[in-house]
C-alpha cells in the first residue's frame, strides 16, 4: 500500500500502470523513501517530500536521464513548462535543503536504516548507499572506521583514544574460559583487521577527482597549516566600520580599534579570544577525514597565531577572506580574481583583474537581504617560497565560504577544471575558480561554477 505522502506525489507517478505501481510498492528503495518522506524532518514540507518521492520515483523507473532542473520545476513545483531555470532558482534552493535534510534524518530517526539515500552536488539523481559507505553527498558524513584523534601541542601530538578495548576479567577457577574468550577475541580481531585493511583500500585507491589536490597538500614530507576564520576580527572591524590590512593585523592593530557601544567585557573577549565559524569548524572537520591527512604534519593555526615564514616552507589552506583571514591577501598580486570590502565593512566585492568574454569585472553581494546572491573562490596557488602549495577558499559572506567548500568536498561541478590543471605527471597546476550560489539564511544553495582560471 502506497504511503499516504505519496498521495500529493506529481502526476507521472499516479499515471503508472497498476502493475508498475504494485512493483514500487515493493521496491525497497521505494519504500525507504517513503518512511523518510513522513519523518519529523519532512513530514511539514509537502514540496520537500514531493520532490523526494519524484526523483526516486523517476530514478527506479529507468528515467534518471530525465532528472533535470526544468522538469523537477514542472512536475514538482508546478512552473509553466517554458519557465527559465536561469530566472528561477527554486529548485536549487529546494535541492540544498532536501540534502540537508536527507542527511539529518539519517543521524537521527533514520540511522538504523540499511540503506541512505544521498544527492550528490552537480545533479538531481538520487543513489541508494548502504548505510556503511554513506556520508560523500550530505552534509553529514559518516566515518567508515574509527577516526584517529591527535591534538597538537607545543611539544607534539598527543593521541587521544576513540575506542577503548575490552578486557577480560578471570577468576583462578575459570582460567580456561578466560583463555578461549582471548583467543576468540584475537581471532576476531585479526579477521576485523584483515576485513576492515581491504574496505580501508578500496575507500582510499577509489579515483576522484580532488585526489591531486589532496596530494599536493598533505602527501608530502612538508607540514601544512590549516587556518581558519578569525571571526573575533572580523566582528571587531565591522563594529568600527574600518578594515584592516595583514600589515596591520600581524602588529596586533585591532587591539586599539573603537568599538562604540560594545561594554569592556564583551570587548576584552573579542580582542583577546579566538572565535571562528562553524562552516570553518566544518571545513576542517571534513580536511580531517581525507585519506592523505597525515595528522603528524598537518597543523592546526588560529591567523593571529601564523607567521609569514610559516608560509614560505609549508603548505597552507586558508579559510575565509580577509575581511576574516587577512592572511587572504598574500596572494592577491599573483591572483587574477580578489575579494575587497566595500567602505564602512558595508558588504565585500570580488574583483576580476582581467576579465574574459561574458565575465564582469566585479561581483557584489546584497549580504543585508535574508536570500540573496552571493559569490566564492577557489585559489590552489604556490605558497610564498614557491616549493609549496595555498589553497584558499573564501566567500563574500559565511554562506559563499561554505559553497566553495562544498564544491571543494564533492568536486562533480569543479572536476572539469581539476582535469584541465592536471599535469601528465598527475601533479597539479595553480587555478582559481568563481563560484555563483544563493545564501538562504546564510546557508548556500544552487553552487554554479561561473569562471576560472588555469595557470
Amino acid at each position: 500500500m502506497a504511503h499516504p505522502s505519496a498521495t500529493h506525489l506529481a502526476p507521472r507517478v499516479s499515471l503508472l500502470p497498476e502493475n508498475k505501481r504494485d512493483l514500487l510498492d515493493h521496491d525497497p528503495r521505494w519504500c525507504l523513501a517513503q518512511r523518510v518522506a513522513v519523518g519529523s524532518h519532512f513530514s511539514r514540507s509537502t514540496l520537500l517530500s514531493n520532490f523526494l518521492l519524484f526523483i526516486v520515483t523517476e530514478t527506479i523507473e529507468g528515467r534518471a536521464s530525465e532528472i533535470t532542473e526544468h522538469q523537477i520545476g514542472v512536475q514538482v513545483f508546478d512552473r509553466p513548462p517554458h519557465y527559465r531555470t536561469i530566472e528561477d532558482n527554486i529548485v536549487r534552493n529546494y535541492a540544498r535543503q532536501l540534502r540537508k535534510r536527507l542527511a539529518e534524518h539519517f543521524a537521527g530517526e533514520g540511522s538504523a536504516e540499511s540503506l541512505r539515500i544521498e544527492i550528490p552536488l552537480g545533479g538531481y539523481i538520487p543513489v541508494f548507499l548502504p548505510a556503511a559507505e554513506s556520508g560523500s553527498g550530505g552534509q553529514t558524513h559518516a566515518f567508515p572506521v574509527p577516526l584517529r584523534v591527535e591534538i597538537q601541542t607545543e611539544q607534539g601530538s598527543a593521541p587521544a583514544q576513540a575506542l577503548s578495548t575490552p578486557r577480560v576479567s578471570s577468576r583462578s577457577q575459570v582460567w580456561y574460559l578466560a583463555g578461549a574468550l582471548l583467543v576468540l577475541y584475537s581471532l576476531a580481531l585479526v579477521a576485523i583487521t584483515w576485513y576492515m585493511t581491504g574496505r580501508v583500500s578500496r575507500l582510499h585507491h577509489s579515483p576522484e577527482a580532488a585526489d591531486p589536490l589532496w596530494a599536493a597538500l598533505f602527501d608530502g614530507p612538508a607540514n601544512t597549516y590549516v587556518v581558519p576564520a578569525d571571526a573575533g576580527f572580523n566582528l571587531l572591524e565591522d563594529l568600527s566600520h574600518r578594515p584592516l590590512a595583514l600589515a596591520d593585523y600581524i602588529q596586533r592593530g585591532y587591539m586599539g580599534l573603537p568599538l562604540g557601544g560594545v561594554d569592556a567585557h564583551s570587548a576584552a573577549d573579542l580582542r583577546s579570544q579566538e572565535f571562528t565559524s562553524f562552516v570553518d569548524f566544518q571545513i576542517v572537520a571534513a580536511l580531517a577525514k581525507e585519506p592523505k591527512y597525515d595528522p603528524q604534519r598537518v597543523m592546526l593555526r588560529f591567523p593571529r597565531d601564523l607567521r609569514l615564514d610559516d608560509l614560505k616552507n609549508a603548505n597552507a589552506v586558508l579559510i575565509g577572506s580577509v575581511g576574516s583571514n587577512p592572511w587572504a591577501s598574500i596572494v592577491e598580486n599573483s591572483a587574477n580574481f580578489s575579494i575587497v570590502y566595500n567602505p564602512e565593512m558595508q558588504g565585500a566585492t570580488i574583483l576580476n583583474a582581467h576579465p574574459q568574454p561574458g565575465e564582469a569585472r566585479s561581483y557584489a553581494s546584497h549580504w543585508n537581504e535574508p536570500a540573496h546572491e552571493t559569490f566564492a573562490l577557489i585559489a590552489f596557488l604556490p605558497n610564498l617560497g614557491g616549493n609549496g602549495h595555498l589553497l584558499l577558499l573564501q566567500g563574500l559572506d559565511v554562506a559563499g565560504t561554505q559553497a566553495a567548500a562544498e564544491a571543494l568536498f564533492h568536486p562533480n561541478a569543479i572536476a572539469p577544471i581539476l582535469s584541465r590543471a592536471s599535469r601528465t605527471d598527475g601533479s597539479l597546476r595553480p587555478f582559481e575558480i568563481l563560484l555563483r550560489s544563493t545564501s538562504i539564511e546564510s546557508n548556500a544553495a544552487g553552487t554554479q561554477v561561473i569562471g576560472s582560471r588555469i595557470y
